[in-house]
């Protein structure tokens, strides 16, 4: 699972030993068989994806503010586009600094976040563990908390918070049937078209989820200071950043024309 990669792949789930047990009757065998292909048939050179933004958002506590409790922070993992990601994530464990009582959280349900208050700078581990038919194998994410800015002298603000958030993707390779099927219509994943001559049976009817147990970001209290990752956002910066490295192209080239024509010149001059 490799952590430096833009894409983290989340692995690959390993078939259920128990998923291959046959019934006494034959018509239940078959729907048994059915449903155990599904859980345990994967979809060769098909890849799911999750764009994922963990961080965290820091405020000065102003004149509440003591030498050993100057902030409230809150760390998290969401998605991109503020989506449910339960639909993957089944927990989502925090490692804290030793000197904070429990400093392992564990968050069982989304939104999959903590808040704390402290006075210190450190490394918060991040550990992701998936349901059952999406990733056998746990995603382990690593964010450094950041209490004042990097690049503003003045005075701290209580309005004004501290925002740290990395970019990343969540990529499953050759997911299995069941799990294309209950996902392929969520809004949090990218999913592509399938391979051709595979062909797969249209998913059951969308669950209604009820609006009190929305775990999506969209309308959370911090969401005003979530930085934008839309993928026309990047697309713009990919363009505007060839372009200068096209300039910056043509522009040596000149040089070195320029460089070359000088010996022609002179050895010219002394032929004459």
């Amino acid at each position: 699972m490799p952590h430096t990669s833009p894409k983290k792949h989340a692995g690959e789930q390993q078939p259920d030993g128990n998923a291959g047990q046959k019934s006494q009757r034959s018509k239940a065998a078959r729907v048994s068989d059915d449903a155990a292909d599904k859980k345990t048939r994967r979809l060769k050179d098909v890849e799911i994806s999750f764009p994922i933004v963990y961080g965290t958002i820091s405020f000065w506590l102003g004149k509440k503010a003591s030498e050993f409790n100057s902030h409230k922070w809150t760390v998290y993992v969401r998605s991109a586009t503020n989506e449910d990601l339960s639909v993957i994530i089944k927990r989502a464990v925090f490692q804290l600094h030793p000197s904070f009582n429990n400093p392992t959280r564990v968050v069982e349900s989304a939104p999959f976040e903590l808040s704390e208050s402290g006075w210190g700078e450190f490394e918060i581990a991040i550990t992701l563990f998936f349901h059952n038919d999406v990733c056998d194998k746990q995603l382990d994410l690593y964010h450094q908390l950041k209490l004042y800015p990097e690049d503003d002298n003045g005075p701290q603000s209580t309005k004004k918070p501290v925002v740290v958030e990395t970019y990343d993707e969540i990529v499953f390779s050759e997911p299995t049937e069941a799990f294309f099927l209950r996902v392929q219509n969520h809004p949090a994943a990218i999913v592509p078209r399938l391979p051709a001559g595979l062909n797969l049976l249209p998913p059951g009817p969308i669950e209604h989820v009820n609006e009190k147990k929305r775990g999506d970001t969209k309308d959370h209290p911090l969401s005003q200071w979530f930085m934008n990752f839309s993928e026309a956002d990047e697309l713009l910066k990919l363009a505007a950043a060839r372009q200068q490295v096209q300039a910056h192209i043509v522009k040596l080239r000149r040089q070195l024309s320029m460089i070359d024509g000088l010996p022609q010149q002179s050895k010219a001059a002394s032929g004459q």
